[in-house]
């Protein structure tokens, strides 16, 4: 026997795409819909409505296509409180429980509408004092109230830039053909308006940086206050220590772009270095280390999360070896992330795009194409990806930086340096 279920789409379902990727749901699962209600806004800031009948073979058939669409954004009509069950043991979760999307999510309590707070994907919803917050597999703890089921959530995607900004203009594609000096100019121009707010940027950077002989560009840009945090792993610290030590990086001369003499010896000689001072800010006080991104760091209190791996050599004191710890400590300073930039890494930006709600805007560059697919697939509604060579994007969005703080010095007021967190 068919089973059927209504469901609401409410906001900017149809320019956010989002009525368009309901129906492709549906069909892709061989349900189908019948439009009940459909109510266009007819401005651009008036808001849509459309309420619609989704028809399955069978009711588990059923449950399946609506719980694909809740994850996009339907909604169920009903307002059932939200449904909880105990944690009977730490890091176990209740059977049916309810796993996040990176999108802002609501819940209700007790008749009333709560948001979910520090929004990631793949998490759990626990309320403590009736307080609904993400917490991740890790944190579970025995006797928490884990949110199980579809009921009483509501997950609302978030909606296309309805003014002009780099984001709505690049429409969240991966390109290599695109007129790289406007857009860099546009992206210059978001992160002065970021930091003209008050807001935050974060760089999350790979070793590619230093090779490419874009570390100068990224530690200006630390010293004139456009970067809060700064998220890599060991070899980007590393090989910009050994850069600052030697003028190599990997063991070539980036002047010369030849192998030195024992030159694959100096980004081990440079990790000992650091170990022998204490720590990374010990070496910048004890005057060892006087140059380049992570030396930028100290002095201008820029907090850093350097995550282990286990390819890494050393590694530097620094490094959070703990993989876990290294999480709770990215997620810290992501909080109120406005921009992330992502850049010349893999692995580092999947992990912190995991850790980010959809609303943050982020930048992806590599020269490596599926990279930045990867990226831009997680579901961000504000995501730009430029697949070029780092080494001559930073030094170029540095450059941007500068020609526009010149011509818009009224803009850069809240330009500064100050300590947000603890130094890792």
């Amino acid at each position: 026997m068919q089973a059927m279920r209504e469901i609401e789409l409410k906001g900017h379902i149809i320019d956010s795409l989002l009525l368009p990727k309901i129906f492709d749901k549906v069909m892709d699962l061989e349900g189908e819909f019948e439009i009940l209600q459909f109510e266009i806004g007819k401005n651009k800031t008036d808001t849509s409505y459309a309420r619609l009948m989704i028809k399955g073979r069978d009711s588990e058939h059923l449950e399946d296509i609506i719980s694909e669409l809740h994850r996009l954004g339907a909604q169920l009509p009903e307002a059932e409180d939200v449904v909880v069950a105990t944690a009977q043991k730490d890091k176990v979760v209740p059977k049916g429980f309810y796993s996040t999307t990176n999108h802002q999510t609501y819940v209700k309590i007790a008749g009333e509408w709560k948001q979910v707070l520090n929004q990631k994907m793949d998490s759990m919803i626990v309320i403590n004092d009736g307080v609904p917050s993400c917490v991740t597999l890790g944190h579970i703890k025995k006797g928490d109230q884990v949110v199980i089921g579809k009921h009483g959530i509501r997950i609302v995607p978030p909606e296309r830039p309805r003014g002009h900004s780099i984001f709505e203009f690049m429409g969240g594609q991966v390109s290599s053909e695109r007129p790289s000096q406007s857009l860099i100019k546009q992206i210059a121009e978001e992160m002065l308006e970021v930091k003209a707010r008050g807001g935050r940027i974060v760089i999350v950077g790979g070793p590619a940086i230093i090779h490419t002989g874009g570390q100068s560009a990224l530690a200006e840009m630390i010293r004139n206050g456009y970067v809060d945090a700064l998220l890599a792993g060991n070899a980007l610290a590393a090989h910009d220590i050994e850069y600052n030590l030697y003028g190599t990086s990997l063991g070539m001369d980036l002047n010369t772009v030849e192998l030195a003499p024992e030159g694959h010896k100096h980004h081990i000689y440079a990790i000992s270095e650091i170990t022998r001072a204490g720590s990374i800010k010990d070496a910048v006080q004890q005057g060892i280390l006087t140059g380049g991104i992570m030396y930028e760091c100290v002095k201008n209190n820029v907090p850093f999360v350097l995550a282990g791996s286990i390819r890494d050599d050393g590694p530097l004191p620094d490094v959070i070896t703990d993989s876990m710890k290294a999480q709770d400590m990215i997620r810290e300073q992501l909080k109120d992330a406005d921009i992330v930039l992502m850049m010349a890494t893999m692995l580092h930006s999947i992990a912190v795009g995991n850790c980010l709600p959809s609303s943050v805007s982020t930048i992806c560059v590599d020269i490596n194409p599926s990279t930045v697919t990867k990226l831009m697939d997680r579901g961000s509604a504000q995501a730009i990806g430029i697949v070029t060579d780092v080494g001559t994007f930073l030094p170029w969005l540095a450059e941007e930086l500068v020609a526009l703080k010149k011509s818009k010095p009224e803009a850069c007021i809240c330009i500064k340096n100050e300590p947000t967190a603890k130094k890792s």
